[in-house]
């Protein structure tokens, strides 16, 4: 059974840096696609990032050139480096993983229960 727990959430200001990270167990990792989304509060969970089993990187649009993903195969953990933070950055924040690209594109993946992102003065 996969389980993936998020940590490194919490409250930041304006211009600041936050390492997300996903610990996931139960499953071979290193075969697995992951991603991160992000819920705002009224607002639909969208895609942050995503990082294939062979290491390819996507970002949305919003975080590109500020979040950086990335993973450790030997400790079954993915990362979200989140620099030069926005108060439109707060957030739940979900892990997600999936060994299908297609199923963790259409966001049908396993999912952790998420970290809250708060980016405010």
């Amino acid at each position: 059974q996969v389980q993936l727990v998020e940590s490194g959430g919490g409250l930041v200001q304006p211009g600041g840096s936050l390492r997300l990270s996903c610990a996931a167990s139960g499953i071979i990792f290193s075969i697995y696609h992951m991603g991160w989304y992000r819920q705002a509060p009224g607002k639909q969970r969208e895609l942050v990032a995503r990082i294939t089993s062979g290491d390819t990187a996507n970002y949305a649009d919003s975080v590109k050139g500020r979040f950086t993903i990335s993973r450790d195969n030997a400790k079954n953990t993915v990362y979200l480096q989140m620099d030069s933070l926005r108060p439109e950055d707060t957030a739940a924040y979900y892990c997600t993983a999936d060994p299908s690209i297609m199923i963790l594109r259409r966001g049908e993946g396993s999912w952790g229960k998420g970290t809250l992102v708060t980016v405010s003065s």
